[in-house]
């Protein structure tokens, strides 16, 4: 290994080790790498890499992206959804945890955002649940691990990264990639929620919540009746009250695969509707929070752009010293396999995620796999739904998972009783996670009947 790139990596470690934000861990550990060359002006290298780096017109899909899902968040969609959710599935044994799980699919793809999933529907559907007579740990499980799936179902700000970062990769390609394998991750977490209850009956509701009063379905809450069969006209009335907010998915996505406008258009067009969804029809998000909503928006932007801007100065560093190139030739000389090295790489991401948040993990480490996966005959897009399926495990695994922090605060609960909790989960999304690994159709067969691969 050279110089340059033996101080890359442990001054990378060192400052994580540290406790430093990942963003000035990978400028200062590029910046030195770049002083230890010699021959080129350190600063004014790193700082035009870091320019050039975010200077890309698809990267400003991200901040509409961000403010659509911050709209979608506080105007009502997440209650309409969770309705629809309940005439779908309601009525069966065990209903409020599908109703968790597929809500969070389907507000997790509308707004782009596992967190604002976690906190939208944990909010409604873990007090719920409890009521209900489900372990709290239990709803905090399946929320934090369905509110993943929305990263995987587009559109997705993570796929943008990914795209931009991958280079030869088409947003609507990987937009598309993502349907059958998010539907399979919430198929398996479904069917897991299915298990635990056969092993673990739902209690009985304690006397005080079977006495409370049911609020009715228009308010904040929502209300569930003993299963039982969902009339017609009542479960029509349901979807066409949700019909709205999924709309956007169709205009954002039928938009960009139309050729009607970029995915940084749509996703303008996407804050536009949202805007007039929740604040003009919906009339759930008064005029006054908008200030604040945008100051959290440009906060979560800046923090995105940041990341980017020091990985790409990273990455090119990272290219200069043929980095991914020594790795890909390290890992094809362990093995020819590709079953053994799509194994590897898919435990290396795993770790990975436990300790790593996904944005700057895709950011690091797509320049580094993908040359691999692409050594073994594996698409790109292919690829990037692995990366993405491995890396939303890491959001509901402890040390440093967002989704289940924001859980446990919705919740109320500890990380070690909730993580107990995720245990069948986290072998569901692994089972997904393989299938779609070592099955390429899953994530390929969209974007080929539609011409984009």
């Amino acid at each position: 290994m050279d110089p340059q790139a033996l101080i890359l990596i442990l001054a990378f470690v060192t400052l994580l080790i540290i406790g430093m934000p990942v963003a000035f861990a990978l400028g200062i550990s590029t910046f030195l790498a770049v002083l230890s060359i010699g021959t080129l002006p350190a600063p004014l290298q790193v700082s035009r890499t870091m320019a050039t780096g975010i200077d890309s017109f698809p990267l400003l899909a991200i901040p509409f992206f961000v403010v659509a899902g911050e709209l979608m968040s506080g105007g009502g969609m997440a209650r309409r959804l969770l309705i629809l959710a309940e005439g779908m599935v309601g009525r069966f044994r065990g209903g409020l945890a599908y109703v968790n799980t597929i809500s969070c699919m389907m507000f997790g793809a509308i707004s782009g955002s596992a967190a604002a999933a976690v906190s939208s529907i944990g909010g409604i559907m873990i007090p719920q649940m409890e009521r209900a007579g489900y372990k709290r740990e239990f709803g905090v499980a399946v929320t934090a691990c369905s509110a993943t799936t929305g990263l995987v179902i587009p559109p997705s700000n993570i796929m943008i990264v990914y795209a931009v970062v991958a280079q030869n990769v088409s947003i609507a390609a990987i937009f598309l990639a993502g349907f059958i394998p998010g539907a399979i991750m919430g198929t398996a977490l479904m069917a897991a929620s299915f298990f635990v209850l056969v092993r673990r009956p739902i209690a009985a509701p304690a006397p005080a919540a079977a006495a409370a009063p049911v609020p009715a379905a228009s308010d904040a809450t929502l209300s569930y009746a003993t299963p039982g069969a969902v009339s017609e006209p009542s479960f029509l009335r349901k979807a066409i009250g949700a019909l709205p907010s999924l709309i956007l998915i169709i205009i954002v996505l039928g938009g960009i695969l139309g050729g009607a406008f970029s995915a940084t258009e749509a996703a303008a067009i996407a804050v536009a509707y949202a805007f007039i969804l929740g604040v003009l029809i919906y009339r759930e998000l008064p005029m006054s929070a908008l200030p604040e909503l945008l100051l959290r928006s440009a906060k979560t932007t800046g923090v995105v752009f940041l990341l980017i801007a020091a990985s790409q100065a990273m990455a090119w560093i990272l290219t200069r010293q043929q980095i991914p190139q020594a790795v890909a030739d390290a890992m094809l000389s362990l093995s020819r396999s590709p079953i053994v090295l799509l194994l590897i790489i898919n435990l290396t991401l795993l770790i990975v995620g436990t300790f790593m948040d996904m944005t700057p993990a895709v950011l690091i480490f797509t320049p580094i796999f993908l040359p691999v996966a692409v050594g073994l005959g594996m698409d790109p897009t292919h690829f990037g739904i692995v990366l993405i399926m491995n890396l939303c495990i890491g959001l509901c695994t402890p040390p440093v998972g967002t989704c289940l922090f924001i859980a446990c605060g919705v919740g109320k609960t500890r990380i070690e009783s909730a993580s107990k909790a995720m245990i069948p989960f986290w072998i569901a999304m692994i089972v997904s996670l393989l299938l779609v690994t070592y099955v390429p159709w899953f994530a390929t067969f969209l974007p080929r009947i539609a011409g984009w691969m």
